[in-house]
């Protein structure tokens, strides 16, 4: 059975351990979840999990970070991977952004910072029963 997996990307360390809680009680372990700090470790994250034949199903993706911002990083992501489901979970990206992710990236949902575990895991779910 091949494995499939989320990412979450953020580059504050305490949003990706709330992350890590709350996708392992929604999933009890179903999906592999992965985590980066920035945008250039998710990029090789998704190299590595691909050359490992690991199938990423879903991105969670803040927006304002070093470096790349999410909006380009979902974006970047879409045009090689479209049949991954993007969400963007952020309380900083400007409406400009977030309108260029849904028509450029397919953005399956934004939700704002700080968020609602059910609002989270609902739009997972959702994106996930859209594969």
């Amino acid at each position: 059975m091949s494995k499939s997996a989320i990412l979450c990307v953020d580059d504050e360390v305490g949003v990706l351990e709330s992350l890590e809680i709350e996708l392992q009680q929604a999933f009890n372990g179903k999906y592999l979840c992965e985590f980066a700090e920035s945008a250039v470790e998710a990029l090789e994250i998704i190299e590595e999990l691909c050359e490992a034949e690991v199938k990423i199903l879903v991105i969670v993706s803040d927006w304002l970070m070093p470096g790349m911002k999410g909006d380009e990083l979902l974006i970047k992501i879409h045009h090689k991977y479209p049949h991954i489901v993007t969400v963007m979970l952020t309380g900083q990206a400007d409406n400009e952004a977030i309108e260029r992710t849904k028509f450029e990236a397919n953005l399956h949902a934004y939700i704002q910072k700080p968020w609602e575990n059910q609002q989270l895991i609902k739009a997972i779910k959702s994106g996930l029963a859209n594969l």
